[in-house]
Formats: structure tokens, C-alpha cells, sequence
């Protein structure tokens, strides 16, 4: 049976060179979705091509944000404090919104369109009081047929142990942090979601490395997954090794063998979740 798997590469518009690799591999099919930092002055040059790349397959969305660069005075925060500030209930509901509806206005203004999706960078849009002050800024911003679909962080086994028992603890914590309360969340409100988060692992890997990984995780993957990615070609930032050994692995002639291995269709999410 075939699984359809969407391949969603995150951090659009961080540097030129995250840009770069998103845009070739989206032009030749191997990606099926992006989420876009909005306050990263990177995204604003590639507005055009983002409001074409449909004709890619490529879904166009929201990576929101506060711990990197947000857009609205005093909401970046390091992502610890981040976390313990929302599970302690210490954070402003109205500073939050504010910044969740700049984030929204910016990436409408750039693409003259709402998100099909909206993630989180380091998965901030799953945490408490973020989370609930995000799905209520999408009912009111969005009627039901514009709505985004959501990330779901959620773990499958053995998809897990695919990087290793510390990747393994990695994505539990991740999961752990808040998909089953965005996921009921969601679910309560008419949001729909991805299955399993696919793709976690230490930004450890060398090229060979990270394409064995990328194996283990397509032969692990089940209908409706999501498989997260960030590559780049000659980025900047602390992860420019781990993104280019991804940006390698994802434009190698050999992936379309090994999609047909594992009976896997790369899809945009949207049109999993409509059938």
C-alpha cells in the first residue's frame, strides 16, 4: 500500500543559503511544504518565488516564532525560559496574541494569502498559552475553509529509535512538551494535523550519516507522517554542517529509489488530510 508522506523543510528565510537549498529541492519535487520565519529579513527576498512555488507542490507556512527573531518589542526569549514561563502560566496572553497576529499580518502581507500551515520554530506553537492564543487568533483571522493545518509533534515507535536512543529522548520531550494538548486542542476546534513528527535527530550527522537516517525514517513512516527537514547550501548559522549533509542527502538521485522502497508518495499534507 502506498504512504503518503509530506516532506516539510523549516527556517525559509533565516540566510540566503537555507533559502537556496529549499528552493532547489523544491523545484524538482523533494519537498512538499515550508515554514517561513517572518522576522528573518531573508524571506522578504524570495516573496515572489514563495508566491509561485505552488506550481512546485509546495505548501507556504507559518514557522512561528519567539525565540529567534520575532517581530513585536520584548517577545524573544531563550527558548528555556520560554518553556517554563508557559507551563508556569507567567506569560502575557495579550503580549503573546499581539505577536502571534504580527507574525499572521506579515506573512500576508508578503504573500497576499493566510498559511496553509502554521509550525513552531524549536515547536513553540504547541506550548500552553501559546498554543490556545494561536488557535484562537485562527478562528477569528480565518474562515473554516482557510483554517491552517497544524504540526503535530506526536512519536511512533520504532520511527523514534531511528537516530538512536538519544534522538529518541529528544523527540519524547518534544512530544512530551505538548502534542497530545495541541492535538485535543485541535481536534475540539476543527484544526487538522499531520500523524507522526519524523525527522528529529542531534544535528550531529555527516552526509553519509544523515542519509542513512533519512532511510531509517522513510522505511519507519506510516500515511499521513510528516518528515521535517533544514537544509541549507553555504548557511551561516550553528547548524551549517548538520544543513548541508541534509540539503546532500535530499537532492541525491538515489532518494527516488528509495522512496519507491518503502512505497512512499511525497504529497503536500493538505491534500492527505482532505481524502
Amino acid at each position: 500500500m502506498t504512504i503518503r508522506l509530506c516532506l516539510c523543510a523549516d527556517d525559509f528565510g533565516l540566510d540566503a543559503g537555507v533559502n537556496a537549498a529549499i528552493r532547489a529541492l523544491a523545484e524538482v519535487g523533494r519537498l512538499q511544504a515550508t515554514g517561513v520565519l517572518v522576522g528573518a529579513p531573508a524571506w522578504r527576498r524570495e516573496r515572489d518565488w514563495l508566491r509561485t512555488a505552488g506550481a512546485y507542490g509546495l505548501e507556504v507556512g507559518l514557522h512561528l516564532d519567539f525565540t529567534e527573531v520575532p517581530l513585536t518589542p520584548g517577545a524573544r526569549q531563550p527558548l528555556g525560559r520560554l518553556i517554563a514561563q508557559c507551563y508556569a502560566g507567567r506569560l502575557e496572553v495579550a503580549r503573546v496574541r499581539a505577536e502571534i497576529q504580527a507574525q499572521l499580518a506579515a506573512f500576508e502581507d508578503g504573500l497576499g494569502r493566510p498559511p496553509a500551515f502554521v509550525d513552531g520554530h524549536q515547536h513553540v506553537h504547541q506550548l500552553p498559552v501559546i498554543r490556545s492564543a494561536l488557535l484562537e487568533t485562527l478562528q477569528q483571522r480565518y474562515p473554516p475553509a482557510a483554517r491552517p493545518w497544524l504540526r503535530r509533534t506526536a512519536v511512533r515507535w520504532p520511527a523514534v529509535w531511528v537516530a538512536g536512543p538519544r534522538a529518541a529522548a529528544k523527540a519524547s520531550l518534544i512530544a512530551a512538551l505538548g502534542a497530545r494538548g495541541l492535538a485535543a486542542a485541535a481536534r475540539r476546534q476543527g484544526f487538522a494535523q499531520n500523524q507522526a513528527l519524523l525527522g528529529v535527530y542531534g544535528f550531529d550527522a555527516e552526509p553519509a550519516r544523515y542519509a542513512a537516517l533519512l532511510r531509517g525514517w522513510l522505511a519507519a513512516a506510516r500515511d499521513g507522517d510528516l518528515l521535517m527537514c533544514h537544509p541549507g547550501d553555504g548557511a551561516r548559522d550553528a547548524l551549517a554542517s548538520a544543513r548541508q549533509a541534509e540539503f546532500a542527502a535530499l537532492a541525491a538521485p538515489e532518494l527516488d529509489g528509495w522512496l519507491a522502497q518503502t512505497q512512499i508518495r511525497l504529497q503536500p499534507m493538505r491534500t492527505i488530510l482532505a481524502v
